[in-house]
């Protein structure tokens, strides 16, 4: 199993999938020739539009995008795929199209025994059990929560420290202790902007300059930095 879930697409003041743009062609290259693009994150814009500006920064590396609903058959796109490459937006809507075309199974079927998979965002989230760890306002119904469950842990993408001045809610770190309360088993990551996670079978290493806020009932909040072990987390 090869995964590579990233944060975010875009670090404030830079450009789109630039900042992990040389860690997607180390991923993919040499082997990959073409990925299939799942656009279904998409609420604002096209699947025409994601298509076309993900494919813009893939061909910097030589790497073609063809996006999922172009194919008349989603499950057959899957099947053929080289690699899986799956989006951020809103993740609510991302899953309730992965549901309603009935590719959970044969998505993770697919990446388990061995293509390669890139989610970004939202795409991160998909690759968990569950998607409730998810910042996204559910703006639908996604008829279930559960995901690929890829890996046996959460991520919070975009994790933000940050608890601004006159904000009387309750912050990031808060909400995700709520979720541990609930959920005693679970591992939660919060994965900070400019962060991924790459995992090669049991083996996974975060990249980035930022550390990761690893959450777990009954245990103090920890910060794991780039070469830190987090091997547990596979257990």
């Amino acid at each position: 199993m090869k995964l590579l879930l990233i944060s975010n697409s875009t670090n404030a003041g830079d450009t789109y999938l630039n900042h992990p743009k040389e860690e997607i062609a180390r991923f993919l290259c040499p082997d990959v020739k073409k990925v299939l693009f799942f656009p279904y994150a998409a609420v604002t814009f096209t699947y025409d539009e994601y298509e076309k500006k993900v494919a813009a920064r893939f061909s910097e590396f030589g790497v073609a995008v063809e996006s999922v609903h172009r194919f008349p058959s989603a499950r057959d796109a899957v099947l053929a795929a080289e690699a899986i490459v799956v989006g951020g937006g809103n993740t609510w809507q991302l899953l309730r199209m992965l549901h309603d075309l009935n590719l959970i199974d044969v998505i993770r079927e697919k990446v388990l025994t061995g293509t390669p998979y890139i989610g970004w965002s939202a795409g991160a989230n998909v690759a968990c059990p569950s998607i409730r760890t998810t910042n996204d306002m559910p703006v639908v119904d996604p008829d279930g929560m559960h995901a690929f469950n890829l890996v046996p842990f959460q991520i919070n993408p975009h994790y933000l420290d940050a608890n601004p001045e006159g904000h009387a809610g309750e912050t990031r770190e808060q909400r995700i202790q709520e979720f541990i309360e609930i959920n005693p088993d679970l591992y939660v990551i919060g994965l900070r902007e400019g962060t991924m996670l790459k995992i090669n079978n049991k083996q996974i290493d975060l990249i980035g300059p930022r550390p990761a806020r690893i959450f777990h009932k009954g245990t103090t909040p920890i910060e794991v930095a780039a070469g830190g072990n987090l091997g547990f987390l596979m257990e």
